[in-house]
């Protein structure tokens, strides 16, 4: 690892009240200290704020600022660490870094300060991945389970499984070092019984991505149905904005349209999509060849369904939309019921029967949708039928409540090597219960610990951390 010492901007781009400019490494207190006027910093304890003035390479003042000290080995970095409040001025901003540049610091790469904190020990590979987790939640749920893996949880728990397969191991291959004399040092009863426990904890966690992926990048919701059947205005009530075109002309949204929203403290990827029908246009035609295909990656459908339409444009669009929808959490919406006589007496939601009944729809929903699928009868222009519906979007989503010390896995990597040890850990299961010899276990044994210490960064590549770091902003 570069040992030079780095700077950055902490805060977001653009102007704002303050701005925060951030210098780690071996020489940051004397580089800070040629353009400091203020309380020698080679006086000052860790850990402390000071006020005092930045001036440039010229001794003109630059700005008043903020400064905080933090002394090695107690920073994020593990090296010495001074964090710069400056006022939010853009030229103040880009005039701090590059007098500290010219003073002797270099401008920090994407992610190199928390590469730093992991390359010293400040954090594992798997807490230093939770950071960029933090930074991007966009929900409560995403945080929460950001935190808990940043604050270590999900390092103890893999900890925790390396120590009790290291000391499953340490006695397969003792026993190999007196293979002649006969000699047993663990019941293979007890030894599968441990297997047993430790491969349900990995599978847990494998088990635990597709709540986790959801949870960390939104569940995605499709709106699909027939052309002005009113699935561009559920989009913009939905989100609360103007994101979509609304038009009486048929075929207005000719592309996906995607925009998220959080519901409930779970944040959604609603999805709206071209009207399905039949067409000679080219590029509606494309448009709604994207629509199946966001149909395929959704996890809930909302089917919109226009109240006054007839029973055959319903039932053939049925033929197209149900078959897809397997194994997905479809909602019939039945939208305009604002405009039927009965309009008046809908109650808030109800199964597929009394809703042809009611609404008068002439096609019978209940011989059409899948047994199980929700039905809710709307106007996407009334705020309260929207509330309704959102109500009924987070039940289909079912997501597990997030603890304050739930260990979700969210991170694709994790996941991958999760199923790799769970394999080679079964495995190691089989060949016991088979009676095959000691050393073979031990190598599938060897395999599963492997694959664990790759999530916490105990066996990794520069490949790998590159790869890793690279997508985290600078300044962090």
């Amino acid at each position: 690892m570069n040992q030079d010492t780095i700077c950055a901007i902490s805060t977001p781009q653009g102007m704002g009240g303050i701005a925060v400019v951030r210098v780690s490494g071996d020489r940051a207190i004397d580089i800070v200290s040629t353009r400091w006027q203020g309380k020698p910093l080679d006086q000052c304890d860790s850990h402390t704020v000071h006020l005092g003035h930045i001036i440039d390479s010229q001794g003109n003042l630059l700005d008043e600022v903020v400064l905080t000290l933090y002394r090695n080995p107690r920073s994020f970095t593990g090296e010495d660490v001074i964090e710069i409040a400056c006022h939010g001025s853009t030229w103040i901003q880009q005039q701090l870094v590059s007098t500290l540049i010219d003073a002797g610091c270099r401008a920090a790469a994407g992610g190199e300060f928390t590469r730093r904190a992991f390359a010293n020990g400040r954090l594992d590979l798997s807490q230093a991945e939770a950071v960029a987790d933090v930074i991007a939640s966009q929900s409560q749920a995403a945080h929460r389970v950001a935190m808990n893996q940043m604050r270590g949880k999900f390092s103890r728990e893999l900890s925790d499984l390396r120590d009790r397969l290291i000391h499953f191991v340490s006695l397969m291959e003792l026993e190999l070092d007196f293979s002649e004399e006969d000699v047993t040092f663990a019941d293979r009863s007890c030894v599968i019984a441990l297997a047993g426990e430790i491969h349900a904890v990995i599978s847990r966690l494998a088990d635990s991505y597709q709540a986790g992926n959801v949870i960390k990048n939104g569940l995605p919701v499709a709106i699909v149905g027939q052309t002005n059947a009113g699935k561009s205005t559920l989009l913009n009530a939905l989100l609360h904005d103007d994101r979509a075109l609304v038009s009486d002309i048929q075929g207005t949204t000719r592309d996906v349209i995607e925009d998220t929203i959080t519901v409930g403290g779970t944040m959604f990827r609603f999805i709206d999509t071209a009207g399905l029908r039949d067409t000679d246009d080219t590029v509606e035609s494309m448009g709604i060849e994207r629509s199946w295909t966001s149909l395929e990656r959704a996890r809930i459908v909302l089917w919109v369904i226009d109240a006054t339409a007839g029973e055959s444009e319903i039932a053939d669009l049925a033929s197209k939309i149900l078959p897809r929808c397997e194994g997905k959490q479809l909602i019939a919406v039945i939208n305009k019921a604002d405009l039927l006589p009965t309009a008046q007496s809908l109650p808030s939601s109800q199964d597929s029967g009394q809703c042809a009944a009611q609404l008068g729809c002439a096609v019978k929903l209940q011989h059409l949708l899948p047994q199980g699928t929700r039905v809710i009868a709307i106007s996407a222009l009334q705020e309260g039928d929207v509330e309704r519906l959102q109500q009924l979007i987070l039940d289909a989503a079912a997501l597990p409540a997030v603890g304050e010390d739930a260990v979700i896995v969210t991170n694709a990597r994790h996941y991958e090597a999760l199923v790799r040890a769970k394999e080679a850990l079964a495995r190691a299961i089989d060949a016991l219960h088979m009676g095959i010899s000691g050393d073979l276990v031990s190598q599938d044994i060897r395999e599963t610990l492997h694959y664990l210490g790759e999530i916490t960064g105990e066996i990794t590549t520069q490949d790998v951390l590159g790869e890793i770091f690279s997508h985290f902003c600078i300044g962090k």
